[in-house]
């Protein structure tokens, strides 16, 4: 199995030991690694919340997806991890506007903390 490593500067760099996603081209699929709300130039979280982090978080993943040849519209699996599951409705209304048609599947777990007092991360499995 040969694994391709994904790094691209439209997306805020890993902030710890891992890869912004892992290809593995013989099976056509891509791993996208947790994305928060961090703007990829700034590498501030975005102002505004969980609505606004939310989109950061998956115009982070459209962008590394995008990289691979791939899209929003390939993805099969998402994780939600949220601080507080009271804005689940936030997140939500926000996460509609990128999945429109066909949305994958989701779970949603709500976690004592996440890195750089994130509000929202966001995790995929997709394919190529």
């Amino acid at each position: 199995m040969n694994k391709k490593i994904v790094s691209t500067p439209k997306a805020p760099g890993a902030v710890g030991p891992y890869s912004q996603a892992v290809v593995i081209e013989e099976h056509n699929l891509i791993f996208v690694s947790g994305q928060i709300g961090m703007n990829p130039q700034t590498k501030e979280i975005v102002r505004g919340g969980t609505t606004e982090e939310t989109k950061q978080a998956l115009e982070n993943m459209k962008n590394i997806l995008e990289s691979c040849g791939s899209g929003l519209d390939k993805v099969v699996k998402t994780t939600v991890f949220m601080k507080d599951l009271d804005d689940f409705g936030l997140m939500n209304e926000a996460y509609s506007g990128f999945f429109k048609e066909n949305p994958p599947a989701r779970s949603t777990v709500e976690v004592e903390g996440l890195p750089k007092g994130a509000k929202v991360e966001i995790e995929a499995i997709a394919l190529i």
